[in-house]
Formats: C-alpha cells, structure tokens, sequence
C-alpha cells in the first residue's frame, strides 16, 4: 500500500475523531455543527464503499448506445460512488441510532462514537477484492 492509499484510505475515521473532538466547542459553534454533519453524512459510507471499492471496479457503466460519450462510464462511476456514499452514510446513521434507542442508551455522543469506531473498523480491514470473469469451460475430450 503506497502511502497516498493510506492517507485516502484513513480520511473517514480522522473525520469520525476530529467530530468527536469538535464536540468540546461551544453548542452553537458552526465548526462543531460542520464537523458533525459532514462525518455524519460521508465518512461511515466512504469507508464501507472504500472496502467494497476494487468489488465495484469488476462492471463498469454502460453509456446510451445513441450517444458516444468517452467519460460517460467515469463520470458514472464517481457519482455512483457518490452516491452510495451518502445513502450507506445515512443508512448506518438511522441502524445506529435505532440501536441505541432500543437498548434505551441514545444520545448524540453515543451515536457519533459508534460510528467512529465502525468507520475506523471498516478502514482498518481488507480491501474486498473483485471477482475475476470466469474462464471459459471446454468440453471433456476437446482441445481448449
């Protein structure tokens, strides 16, 4: 691993830390509130689609057959990326806090520390890798 895919690979749980720290600013401070909010809305989704990533890579997009459009598939990746980042963001959100309603311990410090240490979790663990295309199969008897 170079030390780029580390520094890449570590954003979301400096993010998930630094809005743990920020929880010591003053309650209406908008740096606490930006802090929150961001983590919450991108870093347990970046780090889950950071451990699927290479998974992701195996099928690309398809452009429309009418248009030829050369970045179509990049640009589609990246907002699919995007995406799945908010919406797995958001997910992990509501099961967390859905959790912790139900077992009475909800709060907001609660909520922010268990995603930060799933996001530090899931950036700490292996990449998922992509499944190779299959190999051909030939019949019994015949020349591959």
């Amino acid at each position: 691993m170079t030390p780029q895919e580390l520094v890449v690979r570590m954003l979301p749980p400096f993010g998930g830390w630094l809005a743990l720290a920020a929880l010591a600013l003053p309650g209406g401070s908008p740096l606490r509130g930006a802090a929150v909010a961001v983590f919450l809305a991108a870093g347990p989704g970046a780090a889950l689609v950071g451990l699927c990533g290479p998974a992701l890579h195996v099928r690309s997009a398809r452009g429309p057959v009418e248009r030829r459009d050369p970045d179509f598939a990049r640009r589609s990746d990246l907002l699919e990326r995007l995406m799945l980042i908010v919406l797995l963001s958001t997910g992990a959100v509501m099961i967390v806090a859905t959790v912790l309603i139900a077992t009475h311990a909800f709060s907001g410090q609660r909520v922010l520390l268990a995603l930060t240490l799933v996001t530090t979790i899931a950036a700490f663990c292996p990449r998922l890798r992509g499944a190779s295309p299959p190999t051909p199969r030939t019949q019994k008897g015949s020349a591959p």
